[in-house]
């Protein structure tokens, strides 16, 4: 406390010899005392709210220095995609991983590991294969109607064997588990023209996104219909997951999970139309 009143009058002093050298008007010398008053009053309740000087000055570098939380909104408004030029070849080397023989049908959480891995994120196929958000609906057949869980609030049925009944997870699960690693950063892209994919590819940033293991449309005979607790959907069971690294103006590259198969090539125009068969679901994540 010796050491807050040796400060306070200090300031007291060199603030009337200010207000002294003031000649100009008794008003201005008046203003001065009054800001003077008042800067010494916030002073005081400021310096008060702590028991020692070195503690506030603490307080106050911690709130200088306490870093800005990231939140998708900032990012994502401030992220400019009219600035970044649409190569016409892109090719980036992102890790491969085989989602074999562990998770037969986990593609999509081995094709998330490759995205989050490029990033720079240390995480495996089995730590995402745990903590993805699952639908635990069970499987039964009632009158010749399938019923199941959805893909789109959680993975459905057995990753880890196809002894069981299963299937996958779509894109709502899979950005929300990317954002415990990514908070902030990442970009669901589904339902966006395929064309925006390949601007975020040309920004050197693969792409996850659900196609089928044929890489081209579908016939109509390969889907069923399943009765979820959020309603009727189409699904495949060629559903498949994996994670774009180019393309140039007669293909498309990724990376396959299942193959274990890096920068493996496939038609753009089949491609293009087995994805936006599967609902145009994608998502990357943004640079800080």
């Amino acid at each position: 406390m010796t050491t807050l009143f040796i400060l306070i009058g200090v300031l007291i002093i060199l603030l009337f010899v200010f207000t002294s050298l003031i000649k100009k008007t008794v008003s201005l010398k008046t203003s001065f005392s009054i800001i003077a008053i008042v800067l010494l009053g916030l002073l005081i309740i400021f310096m008060t709210q702590t028991t020692h000087i070195a503690e506030a000055v603490g307080r106050m570098k911690t709130w200088a220095q306490a870093p800005l939380r990231s939140t998708n909104t900032f990012i994502e408004d401030s992220f400019d995609l009219t600035i970044i030029p649409l190569e016409q070849t892109v090719l980036l080397d992102a890790p491969v991983i085989n989602q074999l023989p562990e998770l037969p049908r986990g593609c999509e959480v081995t094709s998330l590991a490759m995205l989050l891995q490029y990033a720079n994120v240390s995480v495996d196929k089995m730590t995402l294969a745990t903590d993805i958000r699952k639908d635990t609906t069970p499987y039964k057949v009632t009158d010749g109607k399938i019923h199941f869980g959805h893909p789109n609030n959680g993975f459905v049925g057995s990753m880890y064997t196809k002894e069981q009944p299963g299937l996958g997870v779509y894109h709502k699960p899979i950005k929300e588990l990317a954002e415990k690693y990514l908070p902030g950063q990442i970009k669901d892209l589904t339902g966006t023209p395929f064309n925006e994919l390949k601007i975020h590819l040309s920004d050197k940033r693969p792409v996850w996104v659900i196609t089928n293991t044929s890489f081209k449309e579908l016939p109509s005979n390969q889907f069923v219909t399943w009765h979820t607790p959020s309603g009727v959907i189409e699904i495949t069971y060629k559903e498949h997951s994996v994670l774009l690294t180019g393309f140039d103006k007669d293909y498309v590259y990724f990376n396959d999970p299942l193959t274990g198969e890096k920068n493996k090539k496939a038609p753009i125009m089949d491609f293009e139309q087995s994805w936006v068969q599967m609902g145009s679901q994608a998502i990357t994540y943004l640079p800080r």
